[in-house]
């Protein structure tokens, strides 16, 4: 009933009991060391693609505050991600973690459709309250289509149905939660 990071730690906290002499050690190979290169691997990924992603934005925006408005949307769905885990006792493995990279660009496109259109409406003399306001009117229809074409379209998959869904069940059940 345990995964790979488990094993490891069983046997990890067992052989730190073990009375070794100095010129002794051990190391756990194989697997858990290609787990934890992958690991590596994906947080580069992660952090790299968020880093990217500001810049690009920046440009487009030709500003600083508005990508960070844009990545402050990003953490919103890690509550839901984190929640979803927890109550369903599901493992952080690589796929909830490729899940949670494809959030994050799905969570960060919404955003920039939102706060794009806010721009548009600004540069067209309107308040701050009354853009953000008719943007969110205007903008939420097409955010919730595309939210809800995620949700169902992922649905199978969260369920299991099919030939080797339960493997990739955990990455669809990780972008569900955090759109929700």
């Amino acid at each position: 009933g345990l995964g790979l990071r488990g094993v490891a730690k069983r046997i990890e906290d067992a052989m730190a009991r073990l009375p070794l002499r100095p010129e002794e050690g051990y190391r756990i190979a194989g697997q858990k060391e290609e787990m934890d290169a992958s690991s590596r691997s994906l947080i580069l990924a992660l952090v790299l693609s968020i880093f990217l992603v500001y810049l690009v934005m920046a440009s487009q925006f030709e500003s600083l505050l508005h990508p960070l408005l844009i990545m402050a949307t990003i953490p919103l769905a890690f509550v839901g991600v984190m929640a979803v885990l927890l109550l369903f006792s599901i493992p952080f493995s690589i796929l909830v973690f490729i899940g949670v990279i494809m959030l994050a660009g799905i969570v960060v496109n919404n955003a920039i459709v939102w706060v794009d259109y806010t721009n548009q409406l600004r540069e067209r003399n309107l308040g701050l309250e009354e853009a953000v306001e008719r943007s969110g009117i205007v903008r939420m229809r097409p955010i919730l289509i595309t939210t809800f074409t995620t949700l169902f379209g992922l649905l199978p998959l969260a369920l299991g149905l099919g030939a080797g869904a339960e493997l990739q069940q955990p990455m669809a059940v990780t972008v569900m939660a955090g759109l929700a």
